[in-house]
């Protein structure tokens, strides 16, 4: 098992008795800002659905990757990140302040340990800018307001939604929260998006099970959907080759990568 690490303290949201995603999703990855209690429930749903780590890992590898595309191919030097979830390697400001130092990056997330941990440490370079807000994804409007502080709207941004909509259990809420935002992006601007699924297709058959004890045992629900429904968040946008696949065969650096039931896709603003 892996070794626990106490997170700071500071908030009265701080809830250690329940598993929480951004703990759980720490742990499967193999970070150790998490709990005892995120532990077990994490081994319980890895128990249930096996491929949840190859899931979490593939995940974070798309987003190295999209980032890297859009930073180094695409020209991209705004990122907003929401649903941030724990610092770990990697996060979106090293991967695109790497290749472009004046790179800006708001991040967003509501959870207490997620904002001790971002103001500690997700710290950028001289020339850019990276900042974070304490934001809901259900308050896309306050989301957009804020991040003006920091970015400019009248350019192009990556607004990216990795793991995020799955937490918005009402598929037309989660279509509007995506619409508000991107509404609020100067053409050009792209939609990056990661979603778990149980289309059989990429084996997601065991989804449903592990969420449903997930949706028991630990917090915020989670829910996965098809294909069909995932696509529909881009309408309005164009895909980039090579459109919605498995995230780890999103422009895979190897031919042999593991299909996982985890959706991701990167779409532009005409």
């Amino acid at each position: 098992m892996n070794e626990s690490h106490t997170p700071p303290s500071g908030s009265a949201r701080l809830n250690t008795g329940v598993a929480h995603n951004a703990r759980v999703w720490n742990y499967w990855i193999g970070g150790k800002d998490n709990y005892e209690v995120d532990q077990q429930v994490g081994d319980h749903v890895a128990s249930i659905n096996p491929v949840i780590r190859d899931i979490a890992r593939a995940d974070r590898d798309f987003l190295r990757r999209a980032v890297t595309h859009l930073t180094r191919d695409r020209g991209v030097r705004q990122f907003l990140d929401i649903g941030t979830g724990l610092p770990t390697a990697d996060n979106t400001h090293e991967i695109a302040q790497r290749i472009a130092p004046d790179a800006r990056i708001v991040y967003v997330d509501n959870d207490p340990i997620v904002l001790v941990h971002a103001r500690t440490l997700l710290t950028g370079s001289r020339e850019g800018a990276t900042d974070y807000i304490d934001a809901d994804v259900h308050d896309p409007d306050a989301i957009v307001t804020r991040a003006a502080g920091t970015l400019d709207l009248t350019r192009p941004v990556a607004v990216m939604m990795l793991g995020i909509l799955n937490f918005v259990l009402d598929t037309d809420a989660a279509r509007d929260i995506v619409r508000r935002i991107m509404a609020a992006t100067a053409p050009g601007s792209f939609l990056v998006l990661t979603h778990p699924t149980f289309d059989a297709e990429v084996g997601g058959e065991l989804q449903v099970p592990a969420m449903e004890f997930w949706n028991e045992n630990a917090t915020p629900p989670i829910t996965a959907r098809s294909a069909a429904d995932i696509a529909a968040f881009f309408e309005g946008l164009d895909l980039i080759e090579p459109g919605l696949v498995s995230c780890s065969q999103w422009h895979a650096e190897s031919g042999t990568a593991v299909v996982v039931p985890q959706y991701g896709a990167v779409a532009v603003k005409p």
